[in-house]
């Protein structure tokens, strides 16, 4: 039985918040063949393949800084980056411009993209690029409230304060830093096999969040995005 192949990145970025990446890399590679194979469960039959390409905001593959643990060894660049299905963006400190080279590789990428995810300030980065104009998008709501207090936060984009994840079109986004698992748990809902779905849900023991209601709405309580 031939398994599918799924072609997974992860769009590194300088400083990005460290669970951004690995809450969602690690659920989503729950329902792989590899890691259900290692637990031995006949469903590994039925896992699709990730591979997972990490790529670096510098012209090398020198290791990267996250806000916290070991440092993180890159696979490719934006220009070696293989064909992608996936394209996943941690959050880094969105009060700085996207790398050189960054938004002509996401807007270069984004036509042939199944879906683009987005965790936490993650949207807010790429948001630079103005392929989210005009979409419903999530982010970290404390990061919002400062943008917008600011004048900073991008008005063309319509920013959603009131779910925990939301999916517009080819565009799925998750609020602060956590809410990026319960994203990547909807990934495997609408992706998966079903019996795989539940036997990763037993295996992590974690039930998903839905995108309403959200615990912390209350953080944009008076704030018009």
């Amino acid at each position: 039985m031939t398994s599918t192949v799924i072609n997974f990145g992860v769009l590194l970025l300088p400083e990005f918040q460290l669970l951004d990446a690995t809450g969602p890399i690690d659920h989503i590679n729950s329902h792989s063949k590899h890691y259900l194979s290692s637990v031995q469960t006949p469903l590994a039959d039925k896992a699709p393949v990730i591979k997972w390409h990490y790529i670096s905001y510098t012209q090398d593959l020198t290791p990267m800084a996250a806000t916290s643990g070991p440092l993180l060894i890159p696979t490719c660049t934006y220009a070696d980056c293989p064909p992608l299905d996936y394209l996943l963006v941690p959050g880094p400190d969105p009060n700085k411009p996207l790398p050189a080279g960054c938004a002509e590789f996401v807007k270069r990428r984004i036509g042939e993209l199944k879906l683009l995810l987005l965790v936490c300030t993650g949207s807010l980065v790429i948001a630079q690029t103005g392929i989210l104009d005009g979409l419903q998008v999530c982010s970290n709501k404390f990061a919002l409230k400062m943008m917008k207090e600011s004048g900073r936060l991008r008005k063309e984009v319509k920013w959603v304060g009131d779910r925990r994840w939301t999916k517009d079109g080819k565009v799925w986004s998750a609020a602060g830093v956590t809410a990026g698992i319960d994203l990547a748990a909807e990934f495997a809902r609408v992706h998966f096999d079903p019996d795989i779905v539940q036997i990763v849900e037993l295996l992590t023991e974690y039930a998903p969040k839905p995108d309403q209601p959200d615990d912390f709405c209350n953080i944009l309580e008076g704030v018009v995005l």
